[in-house]
């Protein structure tokens, strides 16, 4: 489900109109987190990482309203409910596009995704869907990256979040992995992404 948002009552109207005009209306912070709270602990629960951070992810998103904001034919509509197309590597090293939806319960999230990451693997070729209201979420386990750009076709007015994760560093009693968030500045500003950093590593270690 999804809410029109009416852009002349609009608290952002004036910063949308603006940023939605950009050839490139993206920006882009990237940092460092730590997960050594959060990588234990999906080792103890038998769960992948990624899966574990995936679902994190996710909480953090859908509890920051902004991050649930979407573009559509020149609209703003605001989502109920923000779900995940993320990349998933297959045997032949290329890779798929997933689409996952969110579950606030942990274990119905791991199966879904579990189920959906097998089919992918067991295709070819990328499967395009004409949804909105996800996240672009990609792991670069081989880079410990300090910067980040994506790939973009401005043809194509997108509005979707990016978040990107590279690989993990660090001793047994610390581990860091960069994360990048990239976001449309109409939707949102630095304040926001900060706001999805922060809570995504408070719940890592919750």
């Amino acid at each position: 489900m999804k809410t029109k948002i009416d852009l002349e009552t609009w608290y952002r109207k004036d910063h949308f109109s603006f940023f939605n005009a950009f050839e490139e209306p993206f920006f882009g912070a990237t940092v460092n987190v730590d997960v050594t709270i959060g990588y234990q602990k999906a080792k103890e629960q038998g769960v992948s990482f990624f899966l574990y951070y995936l679902h994190a992810i996710l909480k953090a998103a859908n509890q920051i309203e902004q991050f649930k904001y979407r573009v559509e034919d020149g609209e703003v509509y605001l989502y109920d409910v923000i779900n995940t197309s993320t990349t998933v590597s297959r045997p032949d090293t290329t890779f798929g596009f997933s689409y996952i939806n969110y579950h606030k319960n942990f274990n119905e999230f791991i199966a879904e995704a579990q189920q959906e990451i097998t089919r992918v693997q067991n295709t070819t070729g990328l499967e395009l869907r004409p949804v909105f209201n996800v996240l672009h979420v990609s792991a670069i386990p081989w880079v410990n990256f300090t910067g980040l750009t994506h790939a973009r076709s401005f043809a194509f007015k997108d509005s979707m979040p990016k978040i990107s994760l590279g690989k993990i560093t660090g001793a047994d009693s610390k581990k860091i992995m960069p994360l990048s968030v990239t976001v449309h500045h109409g939707l949102m500003d630095g304040r926001h992404v900060g706001e999805f950093i922060d809570l995504f590593q408070e719940l890592l270690n919750n």
